[in-house]
């Protein structure tokens, strides 16, 4: 049988999406809707014209020039509806692409600036989420993100509400922005919190600094899991510390090449991460600023990087494998994913055979043993 990784099969396979910002992900028509109903001025209201004006999908000069398209963004967020409607839709568009499972990330302090309360933000985010799953069916949780910019008092704060929502809508702690001049030790009792009151949490690190950054996300914040950790590659003692304890990097390939992370495509570490057998998610980022869906995401790796069904099976198995889910629940769903997944595979004529490289996938097999033993 021909192994042809089609984009319909990319579309039609189960997937998550673990590291997506909310006020990055608004459909550009939604952007310019909810600007002219609150009389918010943008640049254009022609969707074509506002893309281009906002080099949504180009090449920036940095990651703090990708960041500030997100100035014009948060402009239109700032109230109840809009957040409900954002959320809602961003779920939508994820669900239509069969992504089952997503964490949509935000920091509530950006939306503060007509005077909402913290928790009536996560509540209007979360009411968007919850009509998505009442029409989808598609599974959601929240990740609440400190700024590296903001005083660590703030980041405590956050964390504060992040625990306070714990089991009602938020399965995560984050901290996000530009990494230059903003070490993530500065933080750590906000993530102190965050672990004595056993929550999840993950950190922006190694995407514009070095592998300092990704140590101290580690080290000293002690997340779960990297957002992006492009830089890792550049220290192999980390990497294989990495490599060992199961940390799972959420790879977001577009817009790495957006922010300057790596050059192109080409030269992104997500094969050689792949082959020494760390834990990979692939991941949007932000689906309006970088122009990409999940299903963008899998067909550019399958292109660059010539991907076999075992190893797309592989990335969609880590991606279940990542998710800040109860372990059960996690088990229960990734037996009917890896069910699906072989299923699609005989469907479209693929031979879903090879090793991957990845001890942790004993188990996640067509017997229907426990597909998570590490």
């Amino acid at each position: 049988m021909p192994n042809v990784i089609t984009e319909e099969f990319l579309r039609a396979i189960p997937k998550t999406d673990l590291h997506v910002h909310l006020d990055g992900s608004l459909r550009i028509t939604t952007l310019i809707d909810l600007a002219k109903e609150r009389n918010i001025p943008l640049p254009s209201y022609d969707p074509d014209r506002l893309k281009e004006m906002l080099n949504i999908g180009g090449i920036h000069e940095n990651l703090e020039s990708y960041l500030r398209v997100f100035d014009t963004t948060l402009k239109v967020l700032q109230d109840e509806a809009a957040l409900t409607r954002v959320a809602y839709e961003l779920a939508e568009d994820a669900a239509l692409e069969n992504c089952r499972y997503i964490e949509v990330r935000y920091s509530p302090v950006l939306h503060q600036q007509q005077g909402l309360s913290l928790p009536v933000i996560v509540e209007a985010v979360a009411e968007g989420l919850r009509a998505a799953k009442r029409k989808y069916g598609i599974m959601s949780g929240q990740i609440i993100c400190a700024m590296r910019h903001m005083p660590p008092q703030v980041s405590l704060r956050l964390a504060e509400l992040a625990v306070a929502f714990k089991n009602k809508g938020v399965v995560g702690f984050d901290l996000a922005g530009g990494e230059f001049n903003n070490p993530a030790a500065v933080h750590s009792e906000a993530f102190e919190f965050i672990r004595k009151n056993n929550l999840n949490s993950t950190a922006h690190a190694g995407e514009a600094f070095g592998p300092k950054s990704i140590h101290q996300a580690i080290h000293q914040c002690n997340a779960h899991r990297i957002g992006h950790g492009t830089r890792l590659r550049e220290d192999g003692d980390l990497l294989n510390y990495v490599n060992d304890h199961r940390i799972p990097l959420e790879v977001c390939l577009k817009s790495n090449v957006q922010t300057g992370a790596v050059e192109s495509v080409e030269d992104h570490p997500l094969k050689f991460y792949m082959d020494f057998g760390l834990r990979i998610t692939l991941n949007t980022d932000n689906r309006l600023v970088t122009d990409t869906t999940i299903t963008d995401e899998y067909k550019l790796a399958c292109q660059v990087f010539r991907l076999q069904p075992h190893e797309v099976r592989r990335i969609v198995v880590d991606g279940f494998k990542s998710a800040f889910m109860p372990f059960r629940k996690k088990r229960d769903v990734m037996k009917k994913v890896i069910a699906e997944y072989d299923a699609l595979c005989a469907k479209f004529g693929i031979q879903c055979e090879g090793v991957d490289n990845d001890f942790s996938h004993e188990g996640c097999d067509r017997s229907g043993e426990d597909p998570m033993p590490d």
